[in-house]
């Protein structure tokens, strides 16, 4: 009674998984779920690196207010 952990278990879960996907399928689905996980851990760390680094305020902008002249629109006159 070794649990899960017997070989014997391990052999079947193995056929059963090879009688499902068969032989060729295999490599192709432990790359996929290979690529996953380092998609996975890849995002995990940028978003580590984005959470722990603190952003500056911005400092806020001035306006100039000599350079600011409205103009009156012009009128033309009809003779």
């Amino acid at each position: 009674m070794g649990g899960f952990t017997s070989g014997s278990h391990w052999l079947i879960v193995l056929a059963i998984v090879v009688l499902l996907f068969g032989a060729k399928k295999i490599p192709e689905l432990a790359k996929g779920f290979g690529q996953g996980i380092r998609n996975f851990k890849k995002e995990m760390k940028e978003e580590d690196t984005v959470a722990t680094t603190p952003s500056a305020p911005e400092a806020p902008k001035q306006v100039d207010t000599t350079a600011s002249t409205v103009e009156a629109p012009k009128t033309t006159t009809q003779a």
